[in-house]
């Protein structure tokens, strides 16, 4: 094996970037790269975007360890947690979970101080962004990146500067493209001109925006094609613990979620029990009930024809068939006596 440590971060090509004046003693508060141990950092808390497996895990897990880590990961400083870690990732989880795979104990990485939420968020989505097509992403992620750019929270000048940042980090010649999203203002509310941009419709926009209102098991459903977006839409108006009752069951069982459904499980949103929501799904709730009546019978054409003239009226047919089967039942009767009494049976033995 090669040798495992080995991380050969690109220094020389982001000075400008990172404003180091020697990459042999980088300037932490200058934002310069740092040698942070794995153990130390943990993954975006509900990281919403699906992280390499398999061949392609592999794949970069073989690159790092031919070629060392390349690009520094971005990481911010919180709050050391119950676990001891003192950072949390926004750009770079494959690359540590690659590192991870062939020994690596620590990350060349870029550590960000003082971000609001919203900006590491911005971090986490826009990385994904540059690096995949919108197009491809999943249903949970193509929200969670709409729900950003929707939020009140939004910046689009922050977001030009991450931007550039991110795309700087990994090409030092990249010079800022002139940008077309300064006429639409400071702060994005239009779901036209979010839908514009990402070549969507408004209907679809708003749809994807209801997905990311859906609890993380749900999410992962809607992914994996369990059921689609239109059912998808109309659970997630219901509540948090409601969410969870569809999940248990689902978890349960093999009930399948479509459309008829969802909406009924819609309806009861705000009170809905876990009785309801297994009767909902089970179709027991939609279920029409039995007829109490009798099937109706109909009587064969060479039947009728053998003891009834065509122009006979329906009445009258219904009039004779009546008496008929009186005569019938009384006739069967007859046949077949009641049983003797148990008074009768006493008078014979004495």
């Amino acid at each position: 094996m090669a040798n495992s440590n080995r991380i050969v971060p690109k220094l020389g090509s982001i000075d400008e970037l990172l404003r180091l004046s020697e990459p042999e003693a980088p300037n932490p508060a200058a934002g310069g790269i740092q040698f942070i141990p794995m153990d130390k950092i943990r993954f975006f808390k509900n990281h919403p975007f699906h992280l390499y497996d398999g061949e392609r895990l592999t794949d970069m897990a073989n690159s790092i360890e031919s070629n060392g880590v390349l690009l520094p990961v971005i990481i911010h400083r919180i709050e050391t947690d119950e676990n001891g870690c003192d950072f949390e990732m926004l750009a770079g989880h494959n690359r540590m979970n690659a590192a991870r795979l062939i020994g690596l104990e620590q990350l060349p990485a870029i550590v960000k101080e003082n971000l609001t939420d919203e900006e590491a968020l911005m971090y986490v989505v826009e990385t994904n962004v540059l690096q995949r097509s919108f197009s491809e992403m999943l249903p949970s992620e193509k929200a969670k990146v709409l729900s950003l750019r929707y939020s009140d929270m939004f910046s689009q000048g922050k977001r030009n500067d991450i931007i550039d940042e991110l795309k700087k980090l990994e090409n030092p010649q990249y010079d800022r493209e002139d940008s077309t999203s300064a006429p639409l203002g400071h702060r994005l509310k239009s779901r036209d001109i979010v839908a514009a941009e990402y070549g969507l419709s408004k209907n679809t926009v708003a749809r994807l925006l209801r997905i990311d209102h859906l609890i993380v098991e749900l999410k992962k459903r809607v992914d994996d094609g369990e059921f689609g977006i239109y059912p998808a839409v109309s659970l997630s108006y219901l509540p948090e613990t409601e969410q969870c009752y569809v999940e248990e069951i689902l978890a349960q069982t093999e009930y399948k979620v479509d459309m008829k459904r969802a909406d009924l499980l819609r309806s009861y949103s705000g009170k809905l029990t876990a009785e309801k929501a297994e009767s909902v799904l089970s179709g027991e709730a939609t279920r029409k009930p039995r007829s109490k009546s009798p099937a109706p019978f109909k009587l064969k054409h060479k039947v009728y024809a053998k003891y009834f003239k065509p122009e006979s009226k329906a009445a009258e047919v219904e009039e004779i068939i009546d008496k008929a089967l009186e005569m019938y039942f009384s006739y069967q009767r007859q046949q077949s006596p009641l049983p003797e009494s148990k008074e009768d049976d006493h008078a014979y033995e004495v």
